[in-house]
């Protein structure tokens, strides 16, 4: 059996190199490369491919993989949104994802963005840089006071609202999907509309399809509170950045803390030289914001995290080539 595993980081190679040491029966080769057209010949001869990027799985790199009788194709992530479903299903391509890595890692990453926008530390660190150790005019506001909404209850958002929750504030939520739990709770409003109406602070956990693309739009950022925070750590595409940008420029929306961005591929996780050379100008807008906190889709980046991706995703691997069954097969 052998399994080849592209875009392995350097912090993920001593776990991969751990789970090979436990699994002899494996033959694993690794890269360091992405999977595109051209890298997808390594994968000739393997049984199985493990992978994570956010560049696209296009249709010709899954008919290469088909031809080479290749039928098992697993994520080291959770969303499946870049691939071609279309041509992994014509080549009998199942795929299996991480549905959690690390729910919490993420939720904490997302509360800890919002603690530093409510109490100004970006601006308190400007000032200091600069000499200036004055309080005014940056109040603070404090957490305990605000409503909080959740948009999407899956396992990153629950693990969020604990911790709002556990800093004293009211949370709501929304989802087409509820929670037994939470219904129980009564923290469920019946629309976006009512979420978006009743919370400072919106904070997003829904994955990237077709019908929430943009959901955060000039009409919906009207329908929400004046100087509202809106947290993103999810997906890019859930935000128009032009509206956004328009919002924080009237006024009406408070802060924002990003951990994706609409354009992010290539961009994030690249090492540009100067803040001069990135090339994005409305990302750049963005960064130079007080009141702005972007960072390099870095919310799952943990150790713990790191080696659940590695690990549950070889697992899933090993078990389709052994069984053709898995428990984290995704419906594409």
């Amino acid at each position: 059996m052998k399994i080849i595993a592209y875009g392995i980081r350097d912090d993920e190679k001593p776990y991969l190199d751990k789970w090979s040491e436990e699994n002899p029966d494996v033959e694993v080769a690794s890269t360091g490369e992405l999977l595109d057209d051209s890298t997808v010949d390594q994968a000739k001869g393997a049984d199985g491919v493990v992978t994570y990027q956010q560049k696209p799985y296009t249709a010709s790199v899954l008919d290469k993989l088909g031809s080479f009788g290749i039928k098992f194709l697993s994520l080291r992530n959770v969303g499946v949104d870049n691939i071609d479903a279309a041509a992994a299903k014509r080549n009998g391509i199942q795929v299996t994802n991480v549905p959690a890595y690390s729910p919490e890692a993420i939720a904490e990453f997302t509360v800890t963005q919002l603690m530093r926008l409510l109490r100004r530390t970006n601006t308190f660190d400007r000032k200091q840089a600069n000499g200036d150790l004055r309080w005014a005019p940056d109040i603070a506001d404090e957490l305990n006071q605000m409503t909080v909404g959740v948009f999407a209850t899956g396992r990153i958002g629950r693990a969020a609202m604990r911790i709002y929750k556990g800093f004293g504030a009211k949370v709501i939520a929304y989802d087409i999907y509820h929670n037994p739990e939470l219904e129980k709770e009564g923290v469920y409003v019946d629309t976006p509309e009512e979420l978006y109406a009743q919370s400072d602070v919106i904070s997003l956990h829904a994955p990237a399809t077709k019908e929430n693309e943009h959901m955060i739009n000039d009409k919906t950022i009207a329908q929400m509170k004046d100087g509202v925070f809106i947290l993103n750590p999810a997906r890019g595409a859930l935000i128009d950045t032009d509206a956004l940008i328009r919002g924080l420029d009237s006024g009406k929306i408070g802060g924002a803390a990003l951990d994706t961005y609409e354009n992010e591929v290539g961009i994030f996780n690249t090492d540009f030289g100067s803040f001069d050379k990135i090339p994005d100008e409305r990302l750049k807008n963005l960064m130079k914001r007080e009141n702005i906190l972007v960072s390099p889709h870095i919310a799952f980046y943990t150790k713990r995290a790191a080696r659940n991706m590695v690990y549950f995703a070889m697992d899933a691997n090993k078990s389709l080539i052994n069984t053709g069954k898995s428990d984290k097969l995704v419906e594409l």
